[in-house]
C-alpha cells in the first residue's frame, strides 16, 4: 500500500504552482546526512517507498532513517478514452511536490560512505536528481 493521507479536508485539489525553490525543508534538521532534491517535480507514494526500502536494505537495520516527504497532493486521473466534460475525474493516487533544495531523506549513525551509498541507489529510484549532503562539522 502506497503511502497516503489518513483523511483530507477536501478529496481533490488544483495543480497549484510547482515554480521557486524550497523555502522550508531545506536544511538537515535530524540527520548527519541528508539527500537534496537538485530539480522540481512530483514523487508519488510509490516512489517514496521504494527510495526507503532500498536504503533500509543497504543499512542492514544499521542507523536511523527520517522521511522528511509526504505526499499530500491529490492527483486525479480519467479513464482512457472518455470525452471531455463530465467533471473532474477519480482520486488515482498523492504526490508530494518537490521543488530544488528540499530534504527527502535524512540519516545517522552510519558512516558517510555508506550513508553515501544507500542515497545513491535511492537516487536512481527517483523521478529526478539529488545529492548528497553533509551536516556542518561532521567528519566525511
Amino acid at each position: 500500500m502506497a503511502l497516503s493521507p489518513a483523511r483530507t479536508k477536501y478529496r481533490k485539489s488544483m495543480k497549484g504552482s510547482r515554480a521557486g525553490n524550497a523555502k522550508r525543508g531545506n536544511t538537515l534538521a535530524f540527520g548527519e546526512f541528508g539527500l537534496q532534491s537538485l530539480s522540481r517535480g512530483p514523487m508519488t507514494g510509490q516512489q517514496i517507498e521504494a527510495a526507503r526500502v532500498t536504503i533500509a536494505r543497504h543499512l542492514k537495520r544499521k542507523g536511523k532513517l527520517w522521511i522528511r516527504i509526504f505526499p499530500h497532493k491529490p492527483v486525479t486521473k480519467k479513464p482512457a478514452e472518455v470525452r471531455m466534460g463530465q467533471g473532474k475525474g477519480p482520486v488515482e493516487f498523492y504526490v508530494a511536490v518537490i521543488k530544488p533544495g528540499a530534504v527527502l531523506f535524512e540519516l545517522a549513525g552510519v558512516p558517510a560512505t555508506i550513508a553515501k551509498e544507500a542515497f545513491r541507489l535511492a537516487d536512481a529510484k527517483l523521478p529526478f536528481r539529488c545529492r548528497f549532503i553533509v551536516r556542518e562539522g561532521v567528519a566525511v
